[in-house]
């Protein structure tokens, strides 16, 4: 019971769901999620921090920069139902156009650029 209340309040916010959703294409820097969302570095951090307190993400961190990720333990079919419930909403679809062009962008230039208050 523990974890489906963790799980659902995570899920309760529309920033986090889309955060979540945008990982089922892989790993992402925590940066590229900030300009996904277009949020401040902090208020992601927290997001993030949700889902990851939730056992809906992992994270690693390398170098400066931390990566997010979808746990490779997660119970796929648990996962599966979240996903396909998302696969018909067009905010995601937007998202995922979207990520495809932030994920061509320098990182380094990304993060420069967030540091520096330009999000």
């Amino acid at each position: 019971m523990k974890t489906f209340i963790a799980m659902t309040k995570a899920l309760s916010d529309s920033h986090r769901v889309r955060a979540f959703a945008a990982l089922r294409g892989g790993e992402l820097c925590v940066c590229k999620i900030i300009e996904l969302l277009k949020l401040a570095p902090s208020t992601v951090s927290k997001h993030m921090s949700i889902l990851k307190q939730a056992g809906l993400v992992d994270a690693r961190k390398e170098g400066r920069w931390i990566y997010y990720r979808l746990p490779a333990h997660a119970d796929s079919n648990r996962l599966g139902m979240i996903m396909d419930a998302l696969a018909a909403s067009p905010e995601i679809a937007e998202d995922d156009k979207r990520l495809k062009k932030i994920n061509r962008a320098d990182l380094s230039e990304m993060c420069k650029k967030q540091r520096n208050g330009k999000i």
